[in-house]
């Protein structure tokens, strides 16, 4: 069975073309600035890549493009769009209705349209990109997979928020967490590769957006990112937690608006806040290796408070066999995963600096006697929720 994976942003389109006989990936690609004059698509057929650039006004121009090529004479990925045996779906909130995967009916997209309030601004992209591939295969059955449905596992005590109770019950103010798929993936993943069922691990998704999450025996018990993303560790552009007086004081010193301060706080804070060199975390660590002041003390803090919460996260598992790394960060960033691992020397994990010394690669970068294990894991979503879809429809 070949399955379609898509993943609508508010201005891209991530997708994956995925045969389930064997799950080799034909297809990954990322259609970028869509509705913009410089949109341009990203496609990888088999090991091959190539840049197209098309103009496409919205999800359905691009879908046009994208499904156009898989059956072309230069890519020659499928043969026909019949091939195509379903296609899944990345949600990014499924608030409380949503608890696992589901197959997509008009009823289950009348559940997604009311968490819109929780995520307004991926909801409404991920409901158009299920209109979208609607249209073009509309005979095809879909599934949905949500971020939040992982974390659903968590207890009343951790995702209730200390304010009037009346806020839960009236608007679902609560913790609900994300990167879910990605969480699922690398536990999993972990207890493979370590040959053992029923760990405590915690596993640090660490890219532009960026989670931590304490699992136990494969369910979330604890997770940083609560109602939005922008809550937990600090990320590239969001600040993480903060004092909530902080808010309303930058408010009233700067008569801001809501919207102006949200934007501060999602877009302009964190690690390209603190360092003002750049968003992008590459830029950052050159000029720490430069001694750039701001730029160390942004990646320094960074480094410590996901240390503190690693610790944190050892209290709610109440022990813990392994650590994981996995997104753009954590796969990449040698000196990232070095700092951090250094506040947890005292705990007996001992980092091997010559196996931690790789990129994107799956591995044990902890030392044979360390107390506990250290692994760099990729993440693969996509393959996560094609694996989702096919168990369903199967």
């Amino acid at each position: 069975m070949k399955i379609f994976v898509l993943n609508c942003g508010s201005s891209t389109l991530k997708f994956q073309l995925i045969d389930m006989e064997n799950e080799e990936r034909i297809v990954k690609g990322n259609y970028e600035r869509i509705g913009g004059k410089n949109s341009s698509l990203r496609l990888n057929v088999r090991g091959e890549k190539h840049v197209i650039k098309h103009f496409a006004r919205n999800y359905k121009e691009a879908l046009d493009l994208i499904l156009s090529l898989l059956t072309s004479e230069e890519y020659k990925a499928i043969k026909s769009l019949d091939e195509i045996k379903a296609v899944g779906h990345r949600i990014v909130h499924g608030g409380e209705i949503f608890s696992k995967s589901v197959i997509i009916t008009d009823e289950v997209i009348e559940q997604i349209e009311k968490c819109i309030p929780l995520a307004p601004l991926h909801n409404p992209e991920g409901i158009a990109g299920i209109r979208a591939m609607q249209s073009e295969l509309p005979n095809v059955p879909m599934v949905a997979v949500f971020d939040t449905a992982f974390h659903q596992t968590l207890s009343p005590e951790v995702y209730t928020y200390q304010i009037p109770y009346r806020y839960y019950e009236d608007y679902h103010i609560r913790k609900y967490g994300f990167h879910g798929t990605s969480h699922r993936y690398v536990s999993n993943r972990a207890e493979e590769l370590i040959g053992k069922r029923g760990l405590k691990i915690i596993n640090c998704h660490l890219g532009q957006g960026a989670s931590i999450c304490a699992i136990n025996a494969g369910k979330s018990v604890d997770t940083t990112m609560g109602l939005t993303p922008m809550s937990g560790i600090p990320m590239a552009t969001r600040c993480g937690d903060i004092d909530p007086s902080v808010v309303t004081y930058i408010m009233k010193c700067e008569d801001l608006t809501i919207d102006q301060v949200e934007r501060i706080l999602n877009k302009k804070s964190g690690a390209w806040g603190v360092s003002g060199v750049s968003e992008d975390y590459r830029d950052i660590e050159r000029a720490y290796f430069e001694k750039d002041e701001r730029s160390m003390l942004a990646l320094d803090s960074q480094s410590y408070i996901i240390a503190q919460c690693i610790g944190k996260y050892m209290v709610s598992l109440g022990g813990l066999d392994a650590i994981t790394f996995t997104g753009g960060v954590g796969e990449n960033g040698i000196e990232a995963r070095e700092r951090i691992c250094k506040h947890l020397e005292f705990l007996g994990l001992k980092l091997d600096l010559e196996k931690n010394n790789i990129k994107g690669e799956e591995a044990c970068i902890s030392t044979d006697d360390s107390k506990i294990k250290v692994y760099v894991i990729p993440t693969n979503e996509e393959l996560m929720i094609a694996r989702d879809t096919y168990d369903l429809l199967k």
